[in-house]
């Protein structure tokens, strides 16, 4: 997602936003995944919910897999034809990220680190980007079945 692209989404106003805390959680992927349900309940189709929560499992794990402190928090905003997920962490690297992110053929997938891969292929569009006390992804996720990513 470019500068532009955020802009945008910036300008409009969504029709629900979640915030949730995720930092001292005992089960943080539980939780944030009930409030993506909870976010998206009768605004978008079970498949795209679905997916949703499938996006923010690997997230969220990644966050707690490669982070000291695990998520922060995350963010869930719903708009007309799309979700918006953002997850936030303290790490400021985001070079693990954005080498994530990279298109494999399926004979090079690795055993494991394939979380991106999946987001890449749920998600309109995606990006990383660093904040002022750690880092935060961000997801765009269709809501309507048929603007699938490409």
């Amino acid at each position: 997602m470019d500068a532009k692209d955020n802009q945008r989404l910036c300008r409009r106003t969504p029709l629900r936003r979640h915030w949730v805390k995720l930092a001292d959680c005992a089960e943080p992927s539980r939780l944030a995944r009930r409030h993506v349900r909870d976010a998206l309940e009768g605004l978008a189709l079970p498949e795209r919910v679905d997916d949703a929560v499938l996006v923010t499992s690997e997230l969220v794990g990644n966050a707690l897999r490669h982070t000291a402190g695990g998520p922060d928090c995350m963010c869930v905003e719903v708009y007309r034809d799309v979700a918006v997920l953002r997850v936030h962490d303290a790490e400021r690297d985001v070079s693990e990220v954005q080498a994530g992110c990279a298109k494999v053929s399926p004979d090079e997938l690795p055993d494991s680190g394939l979380g991106l891969q999946i987001v890449g292929e749920l998600a309109c569009r995606w990006s990383v980007r660093p904040t002022a006390i750690g880092k935060e992804v961000v997801v765009v996720l269709a809501l309507d079945a048929n603007v699938l990513p490409e």
